[in-house]
């Protein structure tokens, strides 16, 4: 099969229309008409991803950030992330990425996440750029900090930053913006939610977002990895149905620049 057929398949379900503007989605490198066999399904795409699908055959990167944010000035190989692209143009991966066209549809990121939290009665958060994520309700009101040690178990991480002007209260309306969701507090507070999940708060941002009473759990970019799993049961659903020969793995490095001491 080539790239261009699971790219199809995937805007169906996720069209690129959807993503925000400027946003650098879709091919990133390579070639939609190249024969894959073995794709590799990963967050970022870094060096040591890289080196893992080299060694795992792999001939196909589907990442959800995409490899180039910023535009490259030169090819000076000398530089680990240069020495990235070539190390996958000399050993033909195309690299397909899907960012804010995967958070935005229904079935993707800010659904897995707000299903990972146990939100119900889920609603769209309506922003300036679009229904960028989710807000529902807990089954339960919990403590703001029993909270916090239940997102540290849920997303598994070592730790999580919190904003409240007060850590008595209970919550229970809850919204959730996978990745750098802090610029849309505003659209939270509007919809009176008592709890806003996202990662990547700025520092000046946590302090309006205080200010407001709202009360913020920064659980990190890299909790979005849950659309590794997430898209491999996609793919492998797709390759059952159109009986793809290929062959789905899911990345294992660890691509989180933080560790908490």
């Amino acid at each position: 099969m080539k790239v261009q057929d699971i790219t199809n398949r995937f805007e169906e379900f996720a069209p690129k229309k959807l993503a925000f503007p400027g946003d650098p989605i879709g091919l990133q490198i390579g070639n939609l008409n190249q024969e894959i066999s073995k794709i590799l399904v990963t967050l970022d795409v870094r060096p040591n991803v890289v080196e893992e699908a080299i060694k795992n055959g792999c001939n196909m990167i589907f990442s959800h950030h995409p490899v180039m944010f910023r535009p490259v000035k030169n090819l000076d190989l000398t530089i680990a992330q240069n020495k990235m692209y070539a190390d996958i143009i000399k050993n033909n991966i195309t690299v397909y990425s899907a960012h804010t066209n995967l958070d935005v549809v229904e079935g993707g990121m800010n659904d897995w996440l707000a299903d990972e939290i146990g939100l119900i009665q889920k609603t769209n958060l309506e922003t300036s750029s679009g229904s960028i994520g989710k807000f529902g309700i807990l089954r339960s009101k919990v403590s703001i900090v029993n909270f916090s040690k239940f997102l540290k178990k849920q997303f598994n991480l070592d730790g999580i930053r919190v904003i409240s002007d007060s850590y008595d209260r209970d919550i229970q309306k809850v919204a959730v913006i996978g990745g750098d969701g802090g610029k849309f507090y505003p659209e939270v507070v509007a919809q009176n939610c008592d709890a806003f999940i996202t990662g990547d708060v700025y520092y000046h941002t946590g302090h309006d977002m205080e200010s407001e009473g709202l009360s913020v759990f920064d659980v990190g970019h890299n909790v979005e990895k849950i659309c590794i799993p997430k898209l491999s049961q996609l793919f492998k659903q797709w390759k059952n149905e159109e009986q793809w020969n290929i062959e789905i793995v899911e990345s294992k490095v660890n691509t989180n620049p933080y560790r908490f001491f």
